[in-house]
């Protein structure tokens, strides 16, 4: 998997921290936050730049609105949320939080915006709505990251993390500690469940602040195995002690239980659930890894290597965003793993 290719600004290259990379759900067009405060369109297929737009604060996080990926979300560290229309070319004001806005998802189930921020948060917003804040949920710490399946919300709360019924979104709770303090949080669907419902949500993976990744299940098949944890340690660093913040996760949507890390020392890691093996590392980046993105068809991956601001040590050079193709050996190295062979 070294067929890879890094995305060309041409003369307005990215001058900050990049905060977030996600690929459309139905498309391979990129989109992509920054603390230089631009929301930047990319046309992956294309090869160039087809929408950007800046604003007055850094962009923490974003989000398209729907399959159509002519709408998207993003906050801001002035407290903001902006919704920009590609299409038309504008960009509005569409909420705010009272500290940094830190985190924004879209559900296409319920047409419902959910933000979360420094102010312990978590607003529910109707996206088709003139009045468009509909609940509001507060938590005991600032959210730092929050990701959503279908109509379920799972929003990390220090060394927990705690999910939220769309439907119901004022009453319905549901919290699970993890025993490790939660720098991000993602959707793991349990025993190849495709449908993600409050009443079988599947489960998360969550990445930590010391290195760590837990696999989490909501409605364990027994109480004596509800998840696991283990060190995300790549291959180069077995012998190190030192451990780097796991900055994403994402799943593969092609290959069942196939998930890769990003970490704050610049390694992506592929790893097999069921096995609990590591399958391969890519060759080490010059920077941090901010965030990952599979396309659609989990045939392309997007990752963003960019200084976080997490360390004193990290180089501020221009941050980059490389797509890689992942290829049929891949998948097999998978299946093998699942098998019960090693690597």
């Amino acid at each position: 998997m070294n067929n890879k290719r890094c995305l060309n600004f041409e003369n307005n290259p990215i001058q900050d921290a990049v905060s977030r990379i996600r690929f459309a759900s139905a498309s391979n067009n990129l989109l992509i936050s920054s603390w230089d405060t631009n929301i930047r369109l990319y046309d992956v297929d294309g090869s160039k730049l087809a929408y950007e737009a800046s604003g007055e604060a850094a962009l923490l996080d974003c989000c398209f609105q729907g399959k159509a990926a002519a709408v998207a979300f993003s906050t801001g560290s002035d407290c903001s949320i902006t919704r920009y229309n590609f299409d038309l070319g504008i960009s509005e004001n569409f909420g705010n939080h009272d500290d940094l806005a830190t985190c924004v998802e879209y559900s296409e189930e319920t047409g419902q915006v959910i933000t979360g921020g420094w102010d312990k948060k978590i607003k529910c917003w109707d996206s088709r709505s003139v009045k468009p804040l509909a609940f509001v949920n507060t938590v005991n710490v600032a959210v730092e990251s929050m990701s959503i399946s279908r109509f379920v919300v799972m929003v990390a709360v220090g060394s927990s993390v705690n999910m939220y019924d769309l439907r119901k979104f004022n009453d319905s709770f549901h919290s699970k500690c993890v025993d490790i303090q939660i720098k991000c949080v993602r959707p793991y669907l349990n025993h190849g469940n495709s449908v993600t419902t409050f009443h079988d949500p599947g489960g998360f993976a969550a990445g930590s602040v010391e290195g760590r990744v837990a696999l989490k299940h909501f409605s364990p098949p027994s109480q004596d195995n509800d998840g696991y944890a283990f060190r995300c340690i790549p291959k180069a660093k077995e012998k190190r002690h030192n451990m780097a913040a796991v900055n994403d996760i994402v799943f593969s949507p092609s290959t069942y239980g196939a998930f890769i890390t990003g970490d704050n020392d610049g390694y992506v890691t592929m790893w097999n659930a069921q096995s609990k093996k590591r399958v391969f590392d890519m060759p080490k980046f010059e920077n941090s890894i901010a965030s990952l993105s599979y396309n659609f068809d989990g045939r392309l991956l997007a990752v963003a290597s960019s200084y976080t601001y997490q360390e004193s040590n990290e180089l501020e050079i221009p941050p980059m965003i490389y797509i890689h193709e992942m290829n049929e050996s891949n998948d097999q190295s998978i299946s093998s793993l699942s098998d019960g062979s090693s690597k």
